[in-house]
């Protein structure tokens, strides 16, 4: 199994799609009336797809994932490019605090972060916060998950074994998860031979579950981790 994509759900898939595509340098793949894909590739280091399946409505909260881009010693460049092509500044209530808060073009927060020699080899995207109700233990759900390995941070935290790539930051959610389905998931894509039941099988040992939302005839399977955290398990290629 590895990381495969990066979903945002998205009013206006093209519109937030580019915005990114631009934001992180990514390569189109996909464009549709109804999805926008763009991939991020690191040289030596993982390759990760951001997808922006259409919905139809504006996000309802603060999401419980989502990206902090690296900035470092270009932090005001890189702000000022980000404003540019359509964020907007956004007030979280994070006072003084030395990365800087944007909002994307449907009003999904991100930052921008400051030098942090955790975030070296990380290419564009620095990390990938998600709340969790307890971080060791979906640190160790998400290893087994996706193969990404354990490293040094303010909170547990993965990274690809390349050490190439963002960081997986496991965040102490400040509430439980709630019914409304996260608006930025993760994808898991099984590799040939791998079984789904039995990868089923491993994520209830694991505390997480399988979710059946009535969204028809899909060819993938749908979970929570063990916080509620809704993720996808696609099948593997032929």
């Amino acid at each position: 199994m590895y990381l495969e994509n990066l979903v945002i759900d998205a009013v206006e898939p093209q519109r937030l799609g580019r915005f990114w595509e631009a934001a992180v340098g990514g390569e189109r793949l996909t464009d549709e009336d109804d999805i926008f894909e763009t991939r991020l590739a690191l040289a030596g280091g993982p390759v990760l797809d951001l997808c922006f399946p259409r919905v139809p409505e504006p996000p309802a909260r603060q999401p419980r994932l989502h990206l902090d881009l690296e900035g470092g010693a270009h932090q005001a460049e890189v702000v000022d490019r980000l404003l540019r092509l359509g964020a907007d500044p956004l007030d979280v209530g994070q006072g003084d605090v030395p990365w800087v808060v944007l909002s994307d073009p449907e009003g999904n927060p991100c930052c921008v972060m400051e030098q942090r020699a955790a975030y070296a080899n990380s290419g564009p995207i620095a990390a990938l916060p998600l709340d969790s109700a307890d971080p060791e233990r979906d640190a160790g759900f998400w290893s087994w998950l996706t193969g990404w390995i354990p490293v040094a941070g303010a909170y547990p935290s993965l990274r690809h074994p390349s050490l190439r790539g963002p960081v997986l930051e496991l965040c102490p959610e400040p509430a439980p998860k709630g019914e409304l389905k996260n608006r930025l998931h993760l994808d898991i894509r099984l590799e040939a031979g791998e079984d789904p039941d039995e990868v089923a099988a491993g994520i209830a040992e694991r505390g997480g579950r399988e979710l059946h939302p009535d969204w028809g005839d899909l060819p993938w399977r749908i979970y929570a981790d063990p916080s509620g955290n809704e993720l996808c398990v696609l099948p593997a290629r032929d």
